[in-house]
């Protein structure tokens, strides 16, 4: 499976992609500290030493990435909405910097025997859209989602 990152408009981004699990499986793999720990890493090499997600409305999260090597960043977040077809947050990246906020919709929709993912982001402008796409998340988001269809196929085994 690959991801596919679009844009739309001047402040949106839209990623989809479709998992060989079921929505329940998927939407706890967005939701579980532990499991997001273990796939949310981006490429290669990294590592979440941090991770704090109450998947609740009004609940908060914290994720921190190291590279091992003295290098990292983190993302703090609201969510807004959490059911198991639909996750709304808020989010802002520290790289070390904080991004502006960003809205991010997550629909976890029953695709056949899977899950089709589809993620949208809205920024606050075009400078902070582009901003993003520059910091590597297409590369990031490939390598996690990767990651995660080899854990959810040895965990639903």
């Amino acid at each position: 499976m690959t991801t596919t990152l679009v844009t739309d408009g001047d402040t949106r981004i839209v990623i989809t992609r479709r998992f060989l699990a079921p929505p329940a499986l998927v939407f706890r793999a967005h939701t579980d500290p532990a499991l997001i720990q273990r796939w949310m890493l981006g490429p290669d090499g990294w590592t979440m030493p941090r991770c704090h997600s109450d998947a609740r409305p009004g609940g908060t999260f914290r994720f921190e990435w190291s590279d091992g090597k003295g290098n990292g960043f983190h993302a703090t977040g609201e969510y807004l909405e959490v059911t198991p077809a639909r996750i709304v947050h808020v989010e802002r990246m520290f790289l070390p910097d904080p991004t502006p906020d960003s809205h991010v919709e997550t629909r976890f929709d029953p695709d056949g025997t899977g899950t089709k993912l589809t993620m949208v982001m809205t920024l606050p402008d075009a400078e902070a859209r582009a901003a993003v796409l520059a910091s590597g998340m297409e590369d990031g988001l490939e390598a996690s989602y990767a990651r995660l269809e080899t854990i959810m196929a040895a965990d639903h085994a």
